[in-house]
């Protein structure tokens, strides 16, 4: 589900490119038991509705594939997680222990051997498509296990322990102040919110990683 990652030989973190589909056997052809995508329109999806379709179904065959297997509608915050921390295996960011040499180094001199992990980015970026994806398949936003505060810790957690690791620190877009209205009263200028699943992680762009289900 998620995907995409550089390399940058050596350095804090590197780039290059995953496709859980390939680990996750089965998924481009969908899953069965209530995992299938919706039926495809006659207009082409967007890249977003794409990489959120394909995140979508390898999602699904992750439950299909445990032991025993979870049928969605018993999906718990619990297996999310789980499901975040099992796609650390296929991450492409350095993220240094606090005993390393280079920890908190953004661009440290040589390689170590400190373990890869997907950037926190692509792993928000991910739970936004996969929180969107659940309520387009029929779930209820009360029990979307996408949307659980534990979820947010986390991802919480990780965003902060890759900033301090790396040395470099997240930076929280301000919000554009909203102009006051001259006649009429309306604002003019203020900029409006967007769901974070339909729009780019703040970190993205400079993450090696976002993840597209495929990470990127």
């Amino acid at each position: 589900m998620l995907s995409s990652i550089m390399e940058g030989g050596g350095s804090s973190s590197s780039s290059g490119g995953y496709d859980p589909h390939h680990h996750l056997h089965g998924v481009s052809g969908g899953a069965s038991g209530g995992y299938s995508p919706t039926a495809p329109s006659s207009a082409s999806p967007s890249r977003y509705e794409s990489q959120k379709r394909r995140d979508w179904n390898t999602f699904g065959q992750y439950l299909k594939n445990q032991r025993p297997p979870v049928p969605l509608s018993q999906c718990t915050c619990q297996h999310v997680l789980e499901f975040l921390r099992y796609l650390d295996q296929f991450g492409k960011t350095k993220v240094h222990l606090p005993g390393c040499m280079f920890y908190g180094q953004p661009d440290p001199p040589a390689p170590c051997a400190c373990p890869l992990r997907q950037a926190w980015g692509s792993l928000d970026s991910l739970i936004g498509r996969l929180r969107a994806a659940y309520e387009e398949h029929g779930g209820s936003p009360e029990t979307n296990p996408f949307a659980g505060s534990a979820i947010r810790v986390y991802l919480k957690e990780v965003r902060d322990c890759q900033a301090k690791a790396r040395g470099i620190p997240y930076k929280k877009k301000k919000k554009k102040p909203a102009f006051s209205g001259g006649i009429g009263g309306g604002s003019g200028g203020g900029s409006s919110h967007q769901d974070h699943a339909s729009s780019p992680s703040p970190s993205l762009s400079s993450s090696p990683d976002s993840m597209m289900i495929r990470f990127s």
